[in-house]
């Protein structure tokens, strides 16, 4: 492992948000380039030159990760400068050397260079979320290039993709994992920090060798310095800041979270890293989930030239989850309180969203980024000192505009659901509302004037009944964050609000809900009960993308949730949602089922009017579920 393997692209092309007007690139170099340009080809028998110039600073960020390491994301807007439904060909120069011109299996063919379509008109996308590199489930990611790569025509081309949450799981790192980013952060020179904690002062500290390994839920995270408070009352002192039942290897400093970015979208740096399967140090209980890690990330691995050569070709959109930062983020106001009161804790946090914001964020609507945002991360990565490093947290965790819309036909809305919580008045630890009044009246002013819409939030919003009920009930004996209570109909404030927005007359015909999150795949019909007309709703919920429900709990769950809470149960009526009509689809024909538990990723076809007129998943297997309409609709 020296530097001198590395080739000059160390991960991407990624393309991120492309439409008539915009054109925006990622990728990551081992140097610094100069003289960059762009050349924008329209594909066909006689090509058409759309764009080729020498870039300016403004058209493009580069960002210094590390001494081998530099980000670009190269932003070009212009009226008018791609056109709809044409194969668009890209390729970046550097000096006159065309940068992706050595990727191996970038390209479908060796005739046809990389490319991609704008397609305003949605009438087929992707979406999916929950991306875990150690599950024992397959890539879907994987399928979905498998089966673009069958027909490239363009009318099989996804218009998009949406990863709407979990792209990365800070908080979840399997030993092995956790030792190759060791191994990225050494071979890249990734940025040190000073680290103000009990344990350690700098992150050149932090041990990667594998005796130090699932051993920082004990020795390294931050506790709470207060008792904590349940409904059994005052039990225990020192109560992790951090909640994950997996936190063994949470990531802790700001290269930790590069690195793992790195290595989630990179086949070259893994490559360049030699993973022993047998180490020592470890108990043989630790020994023994050490290999079954080691082998689950070596098919992930195998699936990564794929990927790449995917996210190369279709424009992708991204919104956070929890564990793109961490386990139950600002889940109740209690955690908020500890996480953010205790200095340590708050960089872990900072840390993430620094990532998220670097490898996600800037993509999805680079605008709004400018200039405060990009140029303290410029300065910052540039020039490293604490206090930069504090000020550019402090400015993420008071940013506001994580969320986004596309001006596409449907229109999507893009949806935090993590930042502008509605807090609990009755109590700190019961569950924050998902967004606040405010962002919601946002929210339902984005809708006002359009028939139709797809609105993307991480969570469903309209959930399995049973699952939120349990949810509740735990809720009500003090372990919200045990069961991560988080639901749209947990917090009465933001569950009325939302139903008030559906219900609303000038509000859209046509409602596609799209969600990730639960680790099953699902997908509802909803009308409003007792009203002519009105909003059609569809819940289309796809997760994970290689990540699964525990495989013997969720066929209860489904046949309970089915007697309890079916179509014509009376018990619906005694819940929040009582005025929603709601029938599940049954995936496959299958008359007793309604929920799916197998990695996938989600494809969404769509007719003139916005409605959905084939919703299915395509499993890392290469099957395909499809959700029929419930028995009346046929």
């Amino acid at each position: 492992m020296t530097p001198d393997n590395l080739p000059l692209i160390i991960a991407g092309p990624i393309l991120r948000h492309c439409d008539n007007h915009h054109f925006t690139l990622w990728f990551v170099s081992r140097e610094p380039l100069s003289n960059l340009s762009v050349a924008l080809t329209q594909q066909g028998d006689t090509p058409v030159e759309l764009f080729q110039q020498t870039l300016t600073e403004q058209q493009y960020l580069a960002l210094p990760l590390g001494q081998r390491a530099y980000q670009y994301l190269i932003q070009l807007e212009q009226p008018e400068l791609l056109p709809s439904n044409q194969s668009i060909a890209y390729q970046v120069y550097a000096d006159d050397a065309a940068l992706f011109s050595e990727i191996d299996d970038i390209q479908y063919d060796e005739q046809t260079p990389v490319n991609f379509i704008v397609k305003p008109k949605i009438e087929h996308m992707l979406h999916g979320s929950c991306r875990n590199a150690h599950h024992h489930s397959g890539d879907a990611l994987v399928a979905a290039d498998t089966q673009l790569g069958q027909d490239l025509s363009l009318a099989a081309r996804p218009s998009l993709l949406m990863m709407s949450g979990d792209q990365v799981y800070v908080d979840d790192i399997a030993g092995p994992m956790l030792y190759a980013i060791g191994k990225v952060i050494e071979l890249l020179g990734l940025h040190d920090e000073h680290i103000d904690a009990q344990m350690l002062t700098h992150s050149k500290q932090i041990s990667y060798q594998p005796a130090a390994l699932y051993q920082r839920h004990q020795k390294l995270l931050p506790h709470t310095e207060y008792p904590a408070k349940t409904a059994l009352g005052r039990w225990y002192r020192n109560h992790p800041v951090f909640t994950s039942s997996l936190a063994e290897n949470h990531l802790v400093s700001l290269s930790e979270v590069m690195a793992l970015y790195l290595l989630t979208w990179s086949p070259e740096l893994w490559q360049q890293i030699d993973i022993p399967k047998e180490v020592a140090g470890l108990s043989p209980k630790l020994q023994q989930r050490w290999q079954q890690e080691w082998q689950h990330l070596l098919e992930f691995k195998a699936g990564l030239h794929q990927v790449r050569r995917l996210l190369a070709h279709i424009p992708t959109y991204m919104i956070f989850d929890d564990h793109d930062v961490t386990d139950d983020w600002n889940l109740t106001a209690k955690w908020e309180e500890a996480a953010y009161g205790h200095r340590f804790s708050k960089r872990i946090i900072g840390n993430a969203l620094i990532g998220y914001t670097l490898f996600q964020g800037l993509g999805n609507a680079p605008a709004v980024f400018q200039p405060t945002i990009a140029t303290k991360l410029k300065q910052f990565l540039s020039d490293y000192d604490e206090a930069s490093h504090d000020s550019l947290i402090d400015d993420l965790l008071k940013f506001e505009n994580w969320h986004y819309q596309l001006n596409t036909s449907p229109k999507v809305v893009v949806l935090d659901t993590r930042t502008n919580r509605w807090r609990s008045e009755s109590n700190l630890a019961k569950p924050s509302g998902l967004m606040d009044w405010e962002a919601l009246m946002e929210f339902q002013q984005q809708l006002v004037g359009e028939d139709k819409v797809i609105i993307v939030s991480a969570a469903p919003m309209f959930g399995v009944k049973l699952i939120e009920t349990i949810q509740r009930t735990a809720t009500a004996f003090g372990a919200s964050l045990l069961v991560d209570a988080e639901n749209w109909m947990a917090h009465p404030g933001t569950a009325n609000t939302l139903l008030s927005i559906f219900q609303h007359r000038k509000t859209p015909q046509q409602f596609v809900i799209l969600s990730g999150d639960v680790h099953y795949s699902f997908a509802y019909d909803i009308r409003i009960r007792f009203r002519r007309g009105g909003p059609r709703i569809y819940q289309i919920t796809s997760s994970g993308i290689r990540n699964q429900f525990p495989e013997k709990l969720l066929p209860c769950f489904d046949k309970l949730n089915g007697w309890l809470y079916g179509h014509f149960s009376p018990l619906n009526f005694f819940t929040k949602r009582k005025r929603m009509s709601i029938r599940g689809r049954m995936p496959n024909g299958e008359r007793s089922q309604r929920l799916v538990n197998n990695s996938g990723i989600g494809h969404v076809y769509f007719g003139e009017n916005g409605e959905p007129t084939s919703i299915r998943v395509l499993h890392a297997d290469m099957s395909i579920t499809q959700f029929d309409p419930p028995r009346s609709k046929r």
